[in-house]
């Protein structure tokens, strides 16, 4: 497609658990067409070697790159001379960093001032500088975690089924569909909900038209902008509007295939 995004996927593998690696690439390739996919650490390291694999069976390409200096991290330097050399390219409009490290923030608006789409990725421990430095940031361990519970669910479906006649199915369903609604409850809890409520009031008061009503995209746009982190599958949803109708904060109308919102 002509307006795809063309991405390069940027791995700092001291610190990034090879066990993401699906989580990471799904990711990206939903934002765009993978141009470039590399990797960086010390692969003489034994604790390396869980990447082995990995790479190999995602055609990633491993940078070596050895520690100079003991308490220097010699990675993050080579992924950013990097990242500059293919910025320099002119063939990109946007760069995935994986990384939890806040060395990476500098970088991340670095790529922004050139008008580059910027999609951090890292566990919860981030440091919010480099969240915040970001267009987009998903935290690999709750995708993670959510993408086993599907899995999980899928697994407890299909043993259910195999196990019981054409007169328990129904209920077979009815069981894993309740399961479903209470593992989305769960990710619900938090104080990261209340914010992202409030957040929501203020944003579709401030920008809603004369009738009270706003654009989902715009009002999902506004949101992520604010908060780079925020993803509907961390409160256990897959759409944006599933995740607004169980806030129970909206009346909705749809004009088309467009949904607008209205604070109650």
């Amino acid at each position: 497609m002509e307006n795809e995004m063309k991405l390069a996927v940027l791995i700092d593998a001291d610190n990034i658990s090879s066990k993401y690696i699906e989580v990471i690439l799904s990711e990206a390739n939903v934002l765009g067409n993978v141009i470039y996919k590399r990797i960086y650490g010390n692969w003489t390291m034994p604790n390396m070697s869980s990447w082995k694999d990995v790479i190999l069976d995602n055609s990633i390409q491993p940078i070596q790159q050895y520690s100079n200096t003991t308490g220097k991290n010699s990675t993050d330097s080579s992924l950013i001379i990097d990242t500059m050399d293919l910025l320099y390219g002119g063939r990109l409009n946007a760069f995935c960093i994986v990384s939890s490290d806040s060395d990476f923030t500098r970088l991340a608006a670095r790529l922004r001032e050139s008008e580059m789409y910027v999609l951090g990725m890292g566990e919860q421990k981030t440091p919010r500088s480099f969240i915040s430095a970001c267009n987009k940031f998903s935290y690999l361990d709750i995708l993670y975690s959510t993408s086993e519970k599907i899995i999980e669910e899928e697994e407890q479906k299909n043993a259910v089924i195999e196990k019981t006649n054409n007169n328990n199915k129904k209920k077979s369903k009815v069981f894993i569909k309740k399961r479903k609604e209470d593992i989305a409850a769960d990710e619900k809890t938090g104080s990261n909900i209340q914010r992202i409520r409030l957040s929501l009031q203020q944003l579709t008061e401030e920008n809603s038209d004369d009738d009270g009503w706003i654009y989902s995209g715009e009002l999902g746009n506004l949101l992520n902008k604010q908060y780079p982190d925020f993803d509907v599958r961390n409160f256990g949803h897959r759409r944006f509007c599933q995740f607004i109708d169980s806030l129970k904060l909206f009346e909705v109308k749809r004009d088309g295939t467009d949904l607008f919102f209205k604070l109650k």
